[in-house]
């Protein structure tokens, strides 16, 4: 395949941004100057690709606000969703017999867990155990029996400690439970159970292929150690000011924060 250089005036053909902490504000919200600044480098040719660790459902929404229209990498890589179309391109699903393998070594280390997990699909629930806190007003359902979890397919599970911090829960499942899932932890109190070798690199490089592109093609955007597979995979790594210290410490630059237009700090001083 051919590829085009890239656009005029503007060194990158992909702009790959996460959204929580990155892309949106803390009312989730994003800021009429980064939005007029990826306006800006999309007229000029480049192609925006959300890449979050929510799965679709608690995606499609901030989607469907900003009127985006282009393919999006959710669950942490494991969907590739076409939001004009509203639809999974792929999907990949956590082996659950693996995942209570998982679960039972990390108990087994750190004591109970408290637990959440995200179902397979567009409308997949997100089930919340006893225990478990929710991040924000993002919309779930009580899961009254622990064995309701492998009643159908997975995404995610969601781990929380009643003591150990999240650096520390993530420290303690990847030792423990590291050859059987992924473990990453994308944001205060979210710490995740994925499908062995998933990233978000995963879901991003996959979504730039259907779109002709490459990772020397990518410029990508984030705050938390899930976006460090995503910052090895393409040409150009941007951590927020408000970014975990152990993706600062990979990535190419460090901007303003993400209620500071951290992305559009960037984006503006690319096409000037």
């Amino acid at each position: 395949m051919t590829t085009a250089p890239p656009p005029e005036g503007f060194p990158y053909r992909l702009i790959a941004t996460d959204l929580d902490g990155t892309l949106l504000r803390s009312d989730e919200s994003i800021s009429p100057r980064t939005r007029d600044a990826l306006a800006a480098a999309t007229a000029a040719g480049a192609a925006h690709i959300v890449v979050t660790g929510r799965a679709v459902p608690w995606t499609r929404h901030i989607l469907d606000d900003l009127g985006y229209e282009g393919l999006a990498v959710c669950g942490q890589g494991a969907q590739v969703y076409d939001a004009a179309e509203h639809r999974l391109l792929t999907s990949v699903t956590l082996d659950r017999q693996l995942a209570g393998v998982a679960l039972a070594k990390i108990e087994a280390e750190v004591g109970p867990l408290y637990l959440a997990a995200s179902r397979d699909g567009l409308d997949g629930e997100v089930l919340v155990g006893d225990g478990y806190a929710v991040t924000g007003t993002l919309p779930s359902t009580p899961l009254s029996d622990v064995s309701e979890l492998w009643a159908a397919p997975l995404n995610k599970i969601y781990i929380q400690h009643p003591t150990l911090t999240d650096d520390q829960l993530a420290e303690a499942a990847q030792l423990a439970a590291g050859g059987f899932v992924s473990v990453a932890m994308a944001g205060a109190g979210i710490v995740e159970l994925l499908p062995l070798g998933l990233s978000k690199a995963t879901g991003l490089s996959l979504a730039a292929r259907r779109l002709g592109l490459k990772s020397a093609d990518t410029i990508a955007f984030g705050d938390m150690p899930n976006d460090i597979a995503m910052f090895a995979w393409a040409s150009h790594g941007v951590a927020m000011a408000n970014a975990h210290e152990e993706l600062k410490a990979v990535a190419d630059e460090v901007t303003s924060s993400n209620e500071e237009d951290g992305i559009a700090v960037v984006l503006e001083r690319l096409l000037s």
